[in-house]
């Protein structure tokens, strides 16, 4: 075929070798093999083509000599080599690739140093070298590529110092230069950064103090300077990042005080700042409540394994104000000694009042038991405890930071789920529990987990539920074999199920029931792949005669942005959790910072569809791929950085369940469809 332009043969199951005339004609442009199980080296009749201009053979197994298997492609503009077994060194031809935009040779046995050529391609966006060989320096001539959004060289064994040159590279969005052996200080210059959202320079042997200059990095989602040699004070200019999630300063040699400024990132939700040489009280903030502190001898608070912080004993007194009220009251000069107590008294009665409501929601039952089913709730208790033999291991079927969940068998209820509270959550949050309660014995929905009952006892915290037989959506999506029973269809039901869950929530409960946790993890299936909803611990009721704010809470990943400014909860929170999950529903993993691409995404070419879908899902025929766009393209709706320009959930459940998947009648399984379509 002399006059092939186009060849794309993507996720298939071929194998063995390229044809050696695969390019003969010498006018292909686009050439895409990428997730085959194809071997062997490229065709020399590709490595000479010059009409290049798109070409995928990531996740393959492809060997031979990288530096031998390309040559100079004048139009080339996308090239992904990764997932593969080349070897041999990086040639200095990229650098003559004058039109490519995006690089990526990640994960092979690439070796040798990198060639500073790559400098010379100016409109380069993106370069991904991470996980190969790759020994010497970072290029100095990597400044001239002003033009580039994500560097990756990750995992490899490059040393020397950051070159001060890559301070003109102010279009950065993710820096990822971690486990490797770069050593000196981390340079001033990464402050100009300001469009970086992830910066990761951990495992590396990085000294001196951390430069103050990153707290102009003000969009920052992720910061990670682990495992280097850091010393000196945490610099309190950290506190400008408002939009920082994840902090890890862990195993270095921090002193200091951890700065008290820090205590207004609100949206922080990960914090890890083990093995240091920190002292002093830490802020009082919910992350650095929770955050992972040990190897700090000089640390100090209300937190497990932490002394309390001492007071001079002067200052303090101790006054009982009612029974189970306790309140530390500060001596204060006398000109301002009424107006303090006054503020103080008001605050007491409020806790106290506060503390009673949530006593009287706790004793409907003289034993701390709310029974939903019919059943009695002290009696349902002492089956659980016999059925379980006083929770044993071996009946537990998972573990999560709150608590584990067993698997009981009773004879009245047959298989339930045991939710039941580690004692430090339940101390530390004794709201979410109570959320969890008041949310789902209001609401009664195919797509939403059935709580059966719960118990408050001092000794156990328990939360009974319906038993889902297949568990999470993120458990099944990780799996190679479990996550291709997961077919287009059934993976279009889920989106469906979730869809209707959160449209009646919002729109049919009065007043509406927000979420704020929707995630895989949340998501669980039942045997015929039926979604439900689940862990309602971080639900809100939305009061109408209320601003509805609250602290930022969530999983990562798929919490909306407005919360991390704002702090009020809307429907919006939902919704855009649940754009992020469709696209991880369909992609078969989480999308990670490629989601910011796609927000407001209108269209979807057919190369942007291939790059979205499960490549362990065979390509969807026609009816099946064109509901596929349809819901691609309502979950970047979803991902609007405006939340009142997001769709609502009740017009997305409108929109989905007026959309159908399902292949022509005659083609259909009658006992699948009664199984997955059936409302």
């Amino acid at each position: 075929m002399d006059n092939l332009v186009e060849l794309i043969l993507s996720e298939n199951q071929f194998s063995g070798y390229l044809p050696e005339r695969l390019c003969q004609g010498g006018k292909l442009e686009i050439f895409t093999v990428n997730s085959n199980k194809l071997t062997g080296p490229i065709p020399r009749s590709l490595s000479k083509c010059s009409s290049f201009k798109r070409v995928r053979c990531n996740n393959n197994s492809f060997t031979g000599n990288l530096f031998e298997a390309f040559g100079i492609h004048p139009e080339l503009r996308f090239i992904d080599l990764s997932d593969n077994d080349f070897h041999g060194e990086l040639s200095s031809n990229w650098g003559k690739c004058k039109k490519l935009i995006d690089l990526r040779v990640a994960r092979n046995n690439i070796s040798g140093s990198i060639p500073p050529e790559i400098g010379n391609v100016k409109g380069l966006l993106g370069l991904d070298l991470s996980s190969n060989h790759l020994i010497g320096q970072i290029p100095k001539e990597f400044g001239k590529l002003t033009s580039l959004v994500k560097l990756s060289v990750q995992n490899n064994n490059i040393s020397g110092y950051i070159p001060e040159e890559l301070g003109s590279l102010t279009k950065l969005e993710s820096l990822d230069l971690s486990y490797n052996r770069l050593n000196g200080s981390i340079p001033k210059c990464i402050g100009d950064f300001v469009h970086l959202f992830q910066l990761n320079l951990s495992n590396n042997k990085f000294g001196q103090n951390i430069p103050k200059d990153i707290g102009r990095i003000t969009q920052l989602n992720v910061l990670d300077l682990s495992y280097n040699l850091l010393v000196g004070d945490i610099p309190p200019q950290l506190a400008n990042l408002k939009v920082l999630v994840n902090l890890n300063l862990s195993h270095n040699g921090l002193s200091g005080r951890i700065p008290k400024e820090l205590e207004t990132l609100t949206g922080l939700q990960d914090v890890v700042l083990s093995y240091n040489e920190l002292e002093g009280p830490i802020p009082n903030n919910k992350a650095f409540i929770n955050a992972s502190l040990e190897g700090n001898k000089g640390l100090c608070g209300n937190v497990a394994g932490l002394q309390p912080c001492e007071r001079p004993s002067s200052m303090v007194k101790k006054h009982s104000m009612a029974k189970g009220c306790k309140l530390t009251l500060i001596t204060v000069l006398p000109v301002m000694g009424a107006l303090v107590l006054i503020c103080v008294f008001t605050g007491v009665l409020f806790m106290c009042n506060k503390r009673r409501r949530v006593r009287e929601v706790e004793r409907r039952d003289g034993d701390g038991w709310l029974s939903i089913s019919m059943l009695d709730g002290k009696e349902l208790y002492r089956d659980i405890l016999n059925a379980t033999e006083e929770f044993d291991a071996k009946f537990c079927i998972g573990r999560g930071g709150h608590g584990s969940v067993y698997k009981v068998n009773l004879p009245s209820l047959g298989n339930i789920a045991v939710k039941r509270l580690h004692s430090s959550f339940q101390n530390t949050h004794p709201k979410s529990f109570i959320n969890e309660v008041r949310a789902l014995t209001g609401i009664k929905h195919r797509n939403i987990v059935n709580l059966y009952g719960y118990c408050s006892k001092a000794q156990h915290s328990l939360l009974v539920y319906e038993y889902v037989e297949r568990g999470s959506l993120a458990s099944i999506l990780s799996n190679e074999v479990e996550s291709k029973k997961l077919d287009w269809l059934k993976r279009v039901n889920i989106i469906k199920g979730v869809a209707f869950a959160l449209s009646y929530m919002h729109q049919d409960c009065s007043p509406p029931i927000v979420h704020r946790d929707i995630s895989s993890s949340n998501v669980l299936l039942d045997s015929e792949y039926e979604a439900r909803v689940a862990d309602f611990g971080l639900a809100k009721i939305l009061n109408p005669d209320s601003s509805n704010c609250t602290t930022l809470a969530g999983t990562y990943g798929y919490v909306a942005p407005e919360l991390a400014y704002t702090m009020k909860v809307t429907q919006m929170c939902d919704v855009y959790s649940f754009g992020v999950l469709s696209l991880e529903i369909v992609k078969g993993k989480h999308l990670g910072e490629y989601i910011t691409v796609l927000a407001n995404s209108l269209t979807i070419d057919p190369e942007q569809l291939s790059d979205l879908l499960d490549e362990r899902l065979p390509y969807p025929e026609d009816r099946v791929k064109d509901a596929l766009v349809f819901i691609i393209k309502l979950a970047c709706s979803c991902l609007l950085k405006t939340p009142k320009s997001r769709p609502t959930m009740h017009f997305i459940s409108q929109k989905l369940s007026s959309m159908d998947a399902r292949p022509p009648i005659q083609q259909r399984n009658p006992h699948v469809r009664r199984a997955i379509y059936n409302p």
